[in-house]
């Protein structure tokens, strides 16, 4: 290359990237507004804020000194990790360590990609009185209720005691699509809730066939003859295993105020040789195993993984990608898509909008709402029912709240709660039963990090592949199951629902505790019910490892709700700055967002 056309590439580089500055510097401003909880009980010693890992009262179960809280959000609001150092650490009378707080300072990083960690926002949260609030907290009492019931359960056909339960009590409040316009749940035509319906999240497609995704079933044809069903992912030349330790059933946390103290004041509590079952391994196969899966999960795990077998599936790419460099299914030239519109591509996009979208949601964890976790609110709860509350005028708006949201759970939720609480205890109370022993991560609620990062994966995801295309069987390639346009001779892969338990599509999970090499089988033809496209599952992902969250006890609805779409605006606007960038192409990509809108990039 000679000299001048290197001094012509250098200005061309530096025209696109003043382009993509102006894109960022002229999206609109959108102001950070929380819901008001964190100064409206500040005089009741913050009772509606997040005071994880401060020093707390043993009757009271709130912060023990408001000077602490004050010194938290000095902190948060500064910026500097030194400050933190400033803040007085609870006493610590065993040798186990104290937790930390996460990455409270990672939403005064700057990108020079996408959106900029603060100018994307997030609504206010539910506030404390509101019905929305209540409603959330009791979907989470409900879910922790479930937690050991198979999966199967939530769908149309089957007739689970526990959670015809659920929806009895929960479509007790009144429709849900009705009251909370903001934040809809999918609902039946009748605009109630259902088993098929129940804690699927909110976006196109995630009701129809099972709960679970088939992402987090399925495996890849392996070169040694694996099929999908058998749930191993090819990974290069290694394998990815699809089940999950199985944590001991019917066992929960923080069920006593000295359990939940202890965890509050911020001590490291977690054992896995008492979690866990030794060396027993499954497909998840119940809400417990699907919290295991988010337990300790990276994140972007699932999107990658799921990008793995889309990549193995040979799923055609996004149907604008036709004039792309070596891509399009109308492209004879001699030229593969690979570092440009290939498997790299897409597989380093998912982690780069990751990153950047969990910046983001620090931003508003920390610096904007400073939620207070479930199990907390629980605490409140508990706290009032037990006459814990001090009876002064700070305390009386606190107090009339919580006697509301106890007047509104339906007797026969509480009852249960205590119920549940007691078999395992000895003692009845409101506190959350929890998956997790250390109960929630140490930041605030809302938002959502897996939520915001599921919702940014996915996004590409969707925008890079044909997400028209349906889960078939393919007879001519030896009874493949792929996403794809059908053929003749392809058979839609659809579930049935046998005497004992519903067939989770390609994989059953099993009965009992699975060994390392079990085998699901294939589900049959159904007529009665849709194939299962790629748009679907992938939201179905999205909301399987949101609402897992929320399964363990650790996240509301709300938080899945409001993250995903923050995280589906990072990656969009990720996107729309690369798409400046390929100045040889005829660059466009389409996706339908999680509000079922179609979006051109």
């Amino acid at each position: 290359m000679n000299t001048k056309k290197m001094f012509l590439r250098r200005d061309e580089a530096y025209t696109i990237r003043k382009t993509a500055a102006r894109m960022a510097r002229n999206r609109p401003d959108q102001p950070h507004i929380p819901n008001g909880d964190e100064i409206a009980y500040r005089n009741a010693n913050y009772a509606m804020t997040f005071t994880k890992g401060l020093e707390h009262n043993e009757t009271t179960l709130l912060a023990k000194n408001i000077t602490d809280v004050a010194e938290l959000r000095d902190a948060i609001d500064s910026g500097y990790v030194d400050d933190f150092n400033a803040i007085a650490c609870p006493p610590n009378p065993t040798p186990k360590p104290l937790r930390k707080w996460e990455a409270p300072t990672a939403g005064f990083v700057h990108d020079l990609q996408g959106p900029d960690a603060q100018e994307v926002t997030m609504p206010p949260a539910p506030e404390l009185g509101s019905t929305e609030l209540i409603y959330e907290m009791a979907e989470v009492y409900e879910l922790a209720l479930l937690r050991d019931v198979n999966l199967s359960a939530l769908t149309a056909r089957a007739r689970n005691a526990k959670v015809m339960d659920a929806i009895t009590r929960l479509n007790a409040f009144g429709s849900p699509g009705r009251d909370f316009k903001s934040r809809p749940r999918i609902l039946d035509a009748g605009g109630v809730l259902t088993a098929q319906n129940i804690f699927r999240g909110s976006s196109p497609k995630v009701d129809i066939g099972p709960y679970l995704s088939q992402f987090l079933l399925m495996g890849s044809e392996t070169l040694s003859g694996l099929k999908p069903e058998d749930g191993y992912i090819m990974y290069g030349a290694q394998q990815i295993d699809q089940r999950v330790p199985v944590a001991v059933p019917k066992k929960d946390y923080m069920m006593d105020e000295t359990s939940y103290l202890n965890v509050q004041n911020g001590l490291d509590v977690r054992d896995n040789t008492l979690l866990y079952e030794a060396d027993v391994i499954r497909f998840i196969q119940t809400p417990r195993d699907l919290a295991t899966y988010v337990h300790d999960d990276a994140l972007y795990q699932a999107y990658l993984n799921a990008c793995l077998l889309l990549l193995s599936q040979k799923t055609p790419f996004d149907p604008y990608f036709d004039k792309l460099s070596g891509t399009g299914r109308f492209n004879n030239a001699n030229a593969g898509g690979f570092a440009l519109w290939g498997g790299p591509h897409i597989l380093s996009l998912l982690t780069e909008v990751a990153t950047r979208a969990l910046k983001a949601v620090r931003f508003q964890k920390f610096n904007v709402h400073l939620r207070l976790r479930p199990e907390a609110l629980a605490a409140r709860l508990h706290a009032y029912l037990t006459g814990r509350l001090p009876d002064t005028l700070n305390f009386k708006e606190l107090k009339e709240n919580l006697l509301s949201m106890r007047i509104a759970f339906p007797q026969s939720m509480a009852r249960a709660i205590q119920r549940h609480v007691r078999c395992q205890t000895g003692r009845a109370t409101m506190l959350l039963p929890m998956a997790f022993q250390e109960g929630s991560p140490m930041h605030p609620s809302y938002g959502a990090g897996h939520a915001v990062v599921a919702g940014a994966c996915v996004t590409v995801l969707k925008a890079f592949f044909d997400t028209t295309t349906i889960l078939i069987e393919r007879p001519c390639e030896g009874n493949r199951i792929l996403f794809g346009h059908p053929r003749a001779g392809d058979t839609p892969v659809r579930f049935e629902v046998c005497p004992h338990e519903e067939r989770n599509l390609i994989m059953v999970p099993p009965t009992n505790p699975a060994p390392t090499r079990t085998t699901n089988s294939l589900g049959k033809v159904c007529p009665s019910i849709p194939p299962l496209t790629l748009e679907g599952e992938l939201n179905k992902l999205a909301a399987n490892i949101s609402i897992g969250r929320n399964m363990a006890g650790v996240h509301y609805f709300s938080d899945y709700y409001d993250s995903l779409r923050l995280g589906e605006e990072i990656a969009i606007g990720i996107l729309e700055e690369q798409a400046l960038t390929y100045p040889k192409d005829r660059f466009a990509m389409s996706l339908v967002t999680f509000d079922g809108k179609q979006r051109i990039i």
